[in-house]
């Protein structure tokens, strides 16, 4: 991990770059399998599924016979603990409820703010190298408790063609009401047209790749929503000599391990710490599974040494992090002052991984400094606020003669009649 000694502002734009490919190096990609999807349907699907999946599907529907074994190939330790963290998500979402807004704004003008759910929506749930079943939990359950009456998962085949049996229980678990074998762009193409086998939705949620990200951006410009631009995931540690430095590398590891596209950044007042926590990385790394994916993760990650706790917090908000870690004596100065993050763990004994798995928070997160101006997904994130009004005699003519005089400002002659012919028979 490369160390850098207190950054000067006019550098921070550089030293926080992401290592991502810019979008006009994708979009072409995008765009030629956007149109042969809208063109042909679910023969682009089979045949880029072949491409970039390495597998030739007879269908790419899950059966109802496919996810009764998967349900007997995940261990009971693993389904206790996946109900676990279904209870606690499910806790967690299902008290972000809110009320109906009424009030009357003027005697007879009564207004009101109701929400209803997306009906279709479309989950992606990334596979290739980590099948992330733990995400189905975060997009599934808050679909399920808002009341969607079509949740559609898409996740890549792996090389046997199946999806992971865990992907396939959790989903089941939590309501999902169709599943395709199908990943990447072409995935996010099928919800966004529609195939005879994939349904067209009303708006894509999930994490992935930056082809996958950039898919999605793309897939609004034909009408359909995302929950945000979500790509390779990032995790800053904000961290000081009261620090355990072999918890910060492994917080560190657990992001740097998802794909050689990661980024891991520590931010520190300590020197000491940033050289402990140099060689936690080395000793730990060694022993990982997926050594080579968090090599290359590290690579693109830094070590930044700040002379104190404000100007750490400016960076901070520059960067605007997906996960960001406090480990900090002034951990009040973080918690009050962070403004641009996704998800925030405060302390020695709360991991990233926490929130990840069955803590009860969102893993869906907004990355590459969207932080500054997307939420993490919610239960919001699965409904629409609609508002109403009616208006009573009294109430028309309360606000009648402003709605005439502003109208009428405005140039809008229709928009005053509407009000003026009303007006007319109530005065007579």
């Amino acid at each position: 991990m490369q160390i850098i000694n207190s950054p000067k502002r006019g550098d921070w734009t550089n030293v926080l770059k992401r290592p991502t490919q810019t979008v006009d190096d994708i979009e072409e990609t995008v765009n030629k399998i956007f149109s042969e999807v809208s063109e042909t349907g679910d023969r682009a699907i089979k045949d880029y599924t072949a491409k970039f999946d390495g597998v030739t599907l007879d269908s790419n529907s899950v059966s109802v016979e496919e996810i009764e074994l998967a349900a007997k190939e995940v261990p009971e330790k693993l389904q206790k603990a996946i109900k676990l963290a279904k209870q606690n998500i499910e806790a967690f979402h299902k008290a972000q409820k809110t009320d109906k807004v009424v009030i009357e704004t003027v005697s007879g003008v009564s207004c009101w703010q109701e929400k209803r759910p997306i009906e279709k929506v479309g989950l992606y749930i990334p596979g290739g190298t980590a099948p992330l079943f733990s995400t189905v939990l975060m997009l599934a359950i808050p679909a399920q408790i808002a009341g969607c009456k079509e949740i559609v998962l898409c996740s890549p085949p792996n090389k046997t063609g199946n999806l992971a049996p865990e992907i396939l229980f959790a989903a089941q678990l939590c309501g999902v009401t169709k599943i395709i074998k199908v990943g990447g762009i072409q995935a996010i193409a099928g919800l966004t047209f529609g195939t005879e086998i994939i349904p067209q939705v009303y708006k894509i949620f999930g994490p992935g790749n930056q082809y996958v990200t950039v898919a999605k951006q793309i897939a609004t410009k034909y009408g359909v929503a995302i929950d945000m631009p979500a790509g390779p995931s990032e995790l800053l540690v904000v961290a000081d000599d009261s620090a355990n430095a072999s918890y910060v590398a492994s917080d560190l590891l657990s992001q740097a391990e998802h794909g050689t596209d990661s980024q891991v950044i520590l931010v520190s007042t300590s020197k000491r710490l940033i050289d402990e926590v140099s060689d936690e990385v080395e000793k730990q790394l060694e022993v990982l599974p997926r050594k080579a994916i968090a090599e290359k993760a590290i690579a693109n990650s830094k070590l930044i040494y700040m002379e104190n706790d404000n100007l750490a917090l400016e960076l901070i908000n520059d960067y605007g992090p997906e996960h960001f870690i406090i480990c900090s004596k002034n951990e009040d100065l973080y918690i009050n002052g962070i403004t641009n993050a996704g998800s925030v763990f405060i302390g020695d004994f709360t991991p990233e991984s926490a929130g990840d798995y069955a803590s009860g928070t969102n893993h869906t997160l907004p990355t590459n400094g969207f932080s500054k101006a997307y939420s993490g997904v919610n239960l919001d994130s699965f409904l629409k606020s609609m508002t109403f009004q009616k208006i009573s005699k009294e109430g028309l003519l309360n606000l009648g003669q402003s709605i005439e005089l502003m109208a009428e400002a405005e140039g809008l002659q229709a928009h005053k009649n509407a009000v003026s012919i009303r007006l007319k028979d109530l005065k007579k």
